[in-house]
């Protein structure tokens, strides 16, 4: 709004007074002086395009309609507020259904990779006397790790959308890949299947975990029960797939039919959590919200050119600093209720073109949120550290005479359901500091010699009761969903709304740091318990839901 002359400053003074003219409230006891001294004290500043503006501050200034509606604290700092009423208030989320589809987001990008380790029983005879478990999971980790660190260095550079829609696809293909081409038309040979199978799980690692940092990214941006719902999502992918090949194993005697049909549902699930994801992006509640986060994003970071308000210091402050001044009056500030400060309605945010950010901002960016947040990333990174110690590994390979294969099946589903329980208590609200989180977390770390024991020494191992892995299998599941969950889901909120996505994503790179050391240490485990299989454990007896041919 260009001013010059009297005139123009007339009509400032009316159209700020109200529709008739009112002259604002105090004006005679304040006004007057202060106003006759910011008259002399009139700062131009140039436009883009070269208009000469005059900017006014006014001290105690307030408004009849605004005195009416605020409070008084915004009185008692006196300012200047043109702000139109709040059009487009906070959506609510109505029957909890933004709730349920982020849990189905966390249910989508672990289900691939469950599916692959939970039909441990068609692997160990498919591929025996190996270490197939172990490989998968070790690949799963290398692989994720790597996506995790590239997607952590392009959050700046890809939308959410872009990043999650390519997790989907990466998924997908290897499992319907597998599906038809290995179990359903056995096109490999024995080490050409084990071969495909492991780039398959990398292919999925790699999908998943960018789905997977993208969605706690995504999460961050929403309110913090959104974030635990997508944490619970993932002991659901655990839960599901677990009954499945339960229960596909139970009513198909054929191994081969089982694992098909097996395979069948879970790309049904993941096609769902797919076409859920494109239509809850599109509702009122998560636009509210994303957006929400990138107009403060955009606040300090102005990228395109377009008009609309701006918010500056007073003419105080750039009488003080001239050689800012053209800056200032183009600058974008978001604090509108700090003291002294104007607002302008038509200054267009300076033409910049539009380019990716510089490496030595990012770096800045992420020293920034891990000052923060580096307890969590700690406490997350130890939980999933000694939980992936023993699982899947350690506890695919835990064998009884009695039970037979069914008893890694069995361990399996209570680690998963115990894990989806915890994820569930993490949703109860305590104010868990960063450090005391660390400590927890650590004293899991008592699980690794009592797995140990249900293993060693080979042939007759210290707790050889299955009851044990179980009970074990257990308390391990619940502090893990418990102890996993909730440094993500407070990371968020130790850092500036426009900082979240990046805490989230950062959290995810810890995260996924904890599960590669975790599979590496695993392999130690292994060698204790490669022998004990030997002893009374043997596929023809044991699996007698196989042909006899295979």
């Amino acid at each position: 709004m260009t001013w010059t002359g009297d005139r123009e400053r007339a009509q400032h003074t009316r159209s700020s007074g109200g529709a008739h003219g009112r002259k604002p409230v105090g004006y005679k006891k304040k006004m007057q002086p202060v106003a006759r001294d910011r008259y002399k004290e009139l700062s131009p500043a140039l436009t883009p395009e070269g208009n000469v503006v005059m900017s006014f501050s006014f001290d105690s200034y307030q408004l009849e309609e605004e005195e009416l509606q605020t409070t008084g604290n915004a009185q008692t700092q006196g300012v200047l507020t043109l702000m139109e009423p709040d059009s487009n208030p906070e959506p609510a989320d109505r029957y909890h259904g933004i709730y349920f589809a982020m849990l189905l987001a966390g249910v989508g990008f672990l289900l691939p990779y469950n599916s692959f380790i939970t039909d441990v029983d068609y692997l160990h005879h498919k591929f025996p006397g190996t270490s197939i478990v172990f490989d998968m999971s070790l690949t799963y980790i290398i692989v994720a790790l790597a996506a995790v660190v590239l997607n952590n260095a392009t959050v700046e550079l890809l939308t959410t959308h872009t990043r999650i829609t390519a997790g989907y696809i990466f998924a997908l293909s290897p499992l319907i890949f597998i599906g038809i081409c290995d179990i359903w038309l056995e096109l490999f040979t024995f080490k050409q299947s084990y071969a495909v199978n492991l780039f398959a799980v990398g292919v999925v690692a790699f999908g998943c975990t960018v789905q997977q940092s993208s969605f706690y990214g995504y999460a961050g941006m929403l309110p913090k029960r959104y974030t635990q719902g997508v944490m619970t999502g993932e002991s659901t992918a655990g839960v599901i797939i677990s009954l499945s090949r339960i229960f596909t194993k139970l009513l198909l005697p054929d191994e081969k039919e089982s694992t098909i049909i097996f395979f069948l549902i879970s790309i049904a699930l993941e096609l769902i959590c797919f076409v859920l994801h494109v239509l809850v992006r599109r509702t009122r509640f998560v636009q509210y919200y994303t957006n929400k986060s990138l107009a403060k994003n955009m606040l300090k970071n102005p990228m395109e050119p377009s008009f609309r308000y701006q918010v500056h210091q007073n003419t105080y402050v750039e009488e003080e600093s001239k050689s800012a001044a053209a800056e200032n009056s183009i600058e974008l500030q978001s604090d509108v209720t700090a003291r002294r400060t104007y607002v302008r309605f038509d200054v267009p945010v300076p033409k910049v073109k539009s380019s990716w950010p510089k490496f030595k901002d990012m770096l800045f960016h992420r020293y920034q949120v891990l000052q923060v947040i580096w307890a969590y990333m700690l406490s997350i990174s130890v939980t999933y550290f000694i939980t992936l110690c023993l699982f899947p590994g350690l506890e695919s390979e835990i064998r009884n005479c009695t039970m037979g294969e069914w008893l890694p099946i069995l361990i399996m589903a209570v680690f998963n359901l115990s894990d989806f329980v915890g994820k569930i208590l993490a949703a109860v609200p305590y104010n868990w500091s960063g450090v005391n989180l660390l400590i927890c977390s650590s004293t899991r770390a008592v699980f690794i010699p009592l797995f140990i024991m249900c293993v060693y020494p080979s042939g007759k191992p210290t707790f050889s009761h299955p009851a044990w892995p179980c009970i074990f299998s257990l308390l391990m599941g619940i502090t893990n969903g418990y102890f996993g969950s909730v440094p993500m889901i407070l990371a968020s909120g130790q850092v500036v709304p426009e900082q979240r996505e990046l805490a989230g994503n950062t959290m995810t790179v810890s995260y996924m740091t904890g599960l590669m050391l975790g599979s590496a240490v695993a392999y130690f485990a292994y060698s204790l318990s490669s022998t004990s299989q030997s002893i009374c454990f043997h596929p023809e007896t044991y699996n007698s839901s196989l042909p006899p041919e295979i």
